[in-house]
């Protein structure tokens, strides 16, 4: 299964966006799925429902930390290209859906009762975070 596959079908289960990205891509870089799915627990709905980056990104910038990330400081190049993914994943991600923020790419700001009804009544958790997911999981996997 691919990795998009996999991040689709974790989310499907019940799992965040940033949990469903993450862990779609930890075991292959050396973190278990258990593990992956606790680190990314509090980055869903924007950091913790605040509306802030979506989940599916910050996902996918764990995902690319993971694989790049600087590990000693004296380390530059590493921190370098981490960064430069990140800002392609951006990029790229902006492109796509045209916000990084949850109120943006929802319509709502699902960190208030309202707009969390407002974002179950049109369906989006079904009809649009998906795509969110699959799309971030698309991506860095193309810059991987």
């Amino acid at each position: 299964m691919s990795h998009v596959d996999l991040a689709a079908s974790c989310f499907r289960e019940g799992f965040s966006c940033s949990q469903a990205v993450f862990s779609a891509f930890a075991p292959d870089l050396g973190l278990e799925r258990e593990m992956a799915l606790r680190v990314a627990g509090a980055f869903g709905g924007g950091m913790a429902r605040l509306g802030e980056t979506c989940g599916a990104v910050t996902g996918a910038l764990m995902v690319i930390g993971l694989k790049h990330g600087q590990i000693s400081p004296e380390d530059k190049p590493a921190k370098d290209k981490t960064y430069a993914l990140a800002r392609a994943f951006a990029e790229q991600f902006v492109a796509q859906h045209g916000s990084l923020r949850c109120p943006e790419l929802l319509g709502c700001h699902i960190g208030t009762a309202e707009g969390m009804q407002l974002a179950k009544d049109k369906g989006l958790f079904v009809s649009l975070c998906p795509k969110l997911v699959s799309d971030a999981a698309e991506i860095v996997e193309r810059l991987l």
